[in-house]
């Protein structure tokens, strides 16, 4: 799948509703227990961008958006107003928000993730899309350089060391964050009467695998 590096729109995602969704099989026993088992890994988000739309101009916006990618084919980055930092969203971002890994001396190479955590239990969830230029990096509680002490990927969410941390060394990483996406359609009907009028069109987004 092609994906342009590009966002949409924040004018238009904010006011927009959606969120994580999961997929679990449940199968109800004889006896009334269950067996509940899942084949995604990870939540998939979706989105209806649709209810974000203000004024005409926001029509005409989407629609060259839209077009732009044409329609399903190339994916595009999201702002998740509701969960785009590596902190809760009211706070600043810091290097030490989340545990990124754990040195062993040999490798420079790690993935952004962020964990979600509720009472014992906990999900970290890949972060592929960074916003470029919001990315702290701390290793053994101390702060890093961009540059000087470490490189950012902002298509593949990696970070490199240039020097391997040692073993045991705790590394932390903050970031603001895109969702990849792509339209869940290849056709957008609008009505520029029908809006006027207090309808929104139905604008389906929907998180892809990257």
């Amino acid at each position: 799948m092609s994906f342009h590096e590009v966002q949409f729109p924040t004018t238009l995602s904010f006011g927009s509703v959606g969120g994580p969704q999961r997929r679990t099989e449940v199968v109800t026993l004889v006896n009334g227990f269950e067996e509940r088992n899942t084949p995604w890994a990870h939540s998939r988000r979706s989105y209806d961008a649709g209810l974000a739309m203000r004024s005409v101009d926001d029509l005409g916006t989407l629609i060259a958006f839209f077009e732009a990618r044409q329609g399903q084919l190339n994916g595009f980055r999201w702002k998740d107003w509701s969960d785009y930092k590596s902190c809760p969203v009211s706070q600043d971002v810091q290097f030490d928000d989340q545990v990124i890994g754990s040195g062993d001396g040999g490798n420079a190479l790690f993935q952004l993730t962020k964990t979600y955590v509720s009472g014992a239990q906990s999900y970290a969830r890949p972060i592929h899309k960074p916003v470029e230029g919001t990315v702290r990096v701390g290793v053994d509680g101390a702060a890093l350089v961009e540059g000087n002490d470490f490189t950012v990927n902002s298509e593949t969410g990696e970070i490199t060391l240039i020097s391997p941390p040692a073993t045991g060394t705790e590394v932390t990483a903050g970031f603001e964050f895109d969702v990849p996406v792509r339209f869940d359609t290849d056709q957008i009907q609008t009505s520029v009467a029908s809006f006027k009028a207090g309808e929104v069109p139905n604008v389906p987004i929907v998180e892809v695998r990257v």
